[in-house]
């Protein structure tokens, strides 16, 4: 009898902390859901394609400068498998049973590489993240990590992250209060 209230017990714990996780969850998204405001839509013509799609898996976004703070609103905070390419008008992260996201040209703030975003941890430069102004003001960074890993050069590389050079991009993380990510600096 003693063994059996042990194991209702532990699955009751087990039943409690799920569903305090999943509150969790879902305020934060109440929290926000004012930062994060309308996204973007895919427009009906996307324009000339400069980067050929990259498959891979949207790892997912975060407020900027946390490389840690998941976004929760919507299903910006689920992981998905998906492809990513690069348009004149902006970038296009379409992804598997997940809305598309649509990144406009103007928004790109910086296309870099990082070792985590979003609790996902990898190797050094193991993911593509492109951080970029959402229509409410607010930056984030969304992550993807390609399956093929040596088109990262020509996305980091392409010279059209929202008008500034690497160099630039680089020093506008650093002062855009970004100070640590994964141990280092960013």
């Amino acid at each position: 009898m003693e063994r059996i209230l042990w194991i209702v017990g532990l699955a009751a714990f087990w039943a409690l902390a799920i569903y305090l996780m999943y509150v969790g969850w879902r305020g934060r998204a109440r929290w926000q859901a004012d930062r994060i405001g309308q996204l973007p839509s895919v427009p009906a013509h996307l324009g000339a394609q400069t980067i050929a799609p990259a498959t891979g898996l949207y790892v997912g976004s975060t407020l900027a400068p946390s490389w840690q703070d998941r976004i929760a609103v919507g299903d910006l905070g689920f992981r998905a498998t998906g492809e990513i390419s690069r348009y004149h008008s902006g970038i296009l992260l379409e992804r598997d049973g997940a809305s598309a996201i649509w990144i406009p040209q103007d928004a790109i703030r910086a296309v870099r590489t990082e070792r985590g975003l979003a609790g996902k941890v990898m190797s050094k430069d193991g993911l593509l993240v492109i951080r970029w102004a959402l229509p409410s003001g607010t930056e984030i960074d969304t992550g993807f990590r390609s399956d093929d890993k040596s088109v990262y050069p020509v996305w980091v590389n392409s010279g059209e992250s929202g008008g500034t050079t690497d160099s630039e991009d680089s020093a506008n993380a650093a002062s855009s209060g970004e100070v640590e990510q994964n141990g280092e600096n960013a």
